[in-house]
């Protein structure tokens, strides 16, 4: 019996892997942990980053991590994607939703505008069903449900490191997607 939950446990892990790869091929900048609850997304990349650094490799990521650290999410509870390709371009709509449909994670933290507009197109119907005005256009600091996601748009991560105000309410805007406990 274990070494048929052994099998079945490395099956899923190649499919998985195959998943990732695949989307890599198609122009995806991913990394972490790939089938994670919570996908970060970020648009506006900084010159280390668009020469091949670390997503999140710099001054923001050092904060984001300790952010989601303080609210309970271990590393392996999270992955960042690019929503820009290695031209600079945004990501087409339909390679995004492959991205979220493959990924399948339960929450979004969009770190700025530039990866909030990717998503906006992305799911331009699905948001326009929404009934609040804020929600409807993923309006910074407004908590969405979309598809069973829970979105975040945090309206200028990186941006707001420089300043003690903003910082406060980038906070406060990430911990409105604190770690969701079974059962969802």
């Amino acid at each position: 019996m274990a070494n048929n939950k052994a099998d079945i446990r490395a099956a899923y892990h190649a499919i998985m892997q195959k998943e990732a790869n695949k989307l890599a091929e198609k122009g995806l900048n991913l990394e972490g942990q790939a089938f994670s609850p919570l996908l970060i997304l970020k648009g506006k990349l900084s010159e280390a980053e668009k020469s091949g650094g670390e997503l999140l490799g710099g001054a923001d990521g050092k904060a984001l991590r300790a952010a989601l650290d303080a609210l309970g999410y271990a590393p392996e509870d999270w992955c960042v994607a690019a929503t820009v390709n290695a031209d600079g371009e945004p990501l087409a709509g339909d390679l995004f939703r492959l991205t979220l449909t493959s990924l399948q994670p339960n929450s979004l933290i969009i770190c700025d505008e530039e990866a909030a507009s990717v998503v906006r197109n992305a799911y331009a119907e699905e948001l326009e069903l929404l009934e609040d005005a804020k929600a409807a256009v993923l309006e910074a600091g407004t908590l969405v449900n979309v598809m069973g996601m829970r979105l975040m748009n945090l309206g200028g991560f990186a941006d707001a490191l420089d300043d003690e105000k903003q910082k406060q309410i980038m906070w406060a805007r990430l911990k409105e997607v604190e770690p969701l406990e079974a059962p969802y």
